[in-house]
């Protein structure tokens, strides 16, 4: 019998750059984020739902390219099944956080987290910013645990989640290049 963790463990998605012509796309699983995972994202399914395609397609279209944001897509073909996107620090130029990371139920303990994570790695190294940083919402020990198995570490820093003043957020750090003995499949 093949469960869904061995069937996703043998397909493939290529990690890769937003492009335009993903907008589509990219509004389908920003949908399927929100409901599936509501409290780790900064709106909600209803503003996104309302959100007009043409802001998508520009957001979109803006992250595809430069080196201030970028946002990162599992691509199996046909529905996009992960997303990771980086942007610059506003006040600390050697860091890249990390925002809006998500793998589809089906397609979780595939790996695709780490694939996703080292693509907006290396993004941020080619980019000149030599550290990551997420947030993740404290009690989501899930999330943690998967960050730290790719080699984050809590500093001790907790911050108010941006949109919901009863939840706080923990931050976690590490260096964008891992050395060959921290990395492992998740």
């Amino acid at each position: 019998m093949t469960t869904d963790t061995d069937s996703a463990a043998v397909r493939q998605a290529k990690i890769r750059r937003v492009r335009p012509e993903d907008a589509g796309r990219m509004r389908a699983l920003r949908l399927e984020m929100l409901a599936d995972a509501p409290l780790a994202f900064l709106e909600t399914l209803a503003e996104a739902a309302a959100r007009p395609h043409a802001e998508y397609a520009a957001r979109i279209a803006y992250t595809s390219i430069g080196s201030d944001t970028a946002q990162f897509v599992a691509d199996p073909g046909g529905r996009l099944v992960g997303h990771a996107g980086g942007t610059v620090a506003p006040r600390e130029a050697d860091l890249t956080v990390i925002y809006a990371v998500y793998v589809t139920p089906t397609w979780r303990g595939s790996g695709l987290l780490g694939d996703l994570i080292d693509e907006v790695a290396a993004w941020s190294l080619a980019c000149g910013r030599p550290e990551l940083m997420l947030e993740v919402v404290v009690g989501n020990d899930r999330a943690c645990r998967a960050y730290q198995r790719l080699g984050f570490k809590d500093t001790g820093v907790r911050v108010p989640h941006p949109t919901i003043p009863a939840l706080t957020e923990l931050q976690m750090r590490r260096p964008a290049k891992l050395p060959l003995q921290n990395r492992v499949l998740i």
